[in-house]
């Protein structure tokens, strides 16, 4: 679809969709929770999808998109903490350590995207990937190491798009560059960091208030956040929405 704009791809997809009978499959997204404190409190990055995305247009959200299964050859300068990715091939369908490692990638991936924040350390990186040039222009090398896996989520049927969304967070301090133009694809109108209760209260989704909710009462316990927590994952199962532990 070169040549074409956001909105006439999205268009395009909510017409094929509203003509087709067939299920959607859900595809594989990430996200990033980018936290940071200020005091007492915990800050989270959040922004607004521009009004036209065919997928909840106008609500705020954490940055993230789809996942590339390319992302996996991506070098690295730290791979997943073990238990991390043992989280991430656990639950339902065969999710391998190269899909789960790809997954991870793309979120980080989509936080420079869309917010201008590269994650990992300084230091050489190359590669002859567009999308990951910002890295190789800053010296910054991508690493997952500091990712924690914190919830899973599938879109339920019938919904304009599905997927299922792997939730991440890393802090403030894990931000090897802040672009202060933003990212390149400008997908998020604002950026704002809020206090997680003044983020409940933002024009959000359904289930990134749950996210949240399921954020701060890991935090309580466990401020740190380290790897091995039990993961939380939501579906839809025979019209009932369910909460698992991963």
């Amino acid at each position: 679809m070169d040549g074409m704009t956001k909105a006439e791809v999205d268009r395009i997809e909510r017409s094929v969709i509203a003509h087709s009978d067939r299920p959607i499959r859900p595809r594989d997204a990430a996200t990033l929770i980018l936290l940071d404190r200020k005091g007492d409190e915990v800050l989270v990055l959040m922004g607004r999808r521009h009004a036209g995305h065919a997928f909840m247009p106008g609500k705020f959200v954490f940055p993230g998109g789809r996942t590339d299964p390319a992302d996996s050859r991506i070098a690295v300068a730290a791979a997943l903490h073990p238990e991390q990715e043992t989280k991430l091939t656990a639950g339902p369908g065969r999710t391998s350590a190269a899909r789960a490692r790809a997954i991870a990638l793309s979120a980080i991936r989509e936080t420079y995207e869309e917010a201008g924040l590269l994650i990992g350390r300084k230091g050489a990186f190359a590669t002859a990937r567009r999308d990951w040039q910002g890295f190789a222009e800053h010296g910054v090398q991508p690493s997952l190491d500091m990712l924690r896996f914190i919830a899973r989520a599938i879109t339920p049927p019938n919904r304009v798009r599905r997927f299922d969304t792997r939730f991440f967070s890393a802090w403030r301090g894990d931000v090897a560059v802040e672009l202060p133009g933003g990212g390149p694809t400008n997908e998020l109108e604002e950026l704002v960091w809020l206090p997680l209760a003044k983020a409940r209260e933002a024009d959000i989704p359904d289930i990134t208030r749950t996210i949240l909710d399921e954020l701060e009462k890991r935090l309580a316990h466990d401020p740190q956040l380290r790897p091995g927590s039990p993961v939380p994952f939501y579906r839809l199962i025979r019209n009932r929405f369910t909460r698992e532990i991963l």
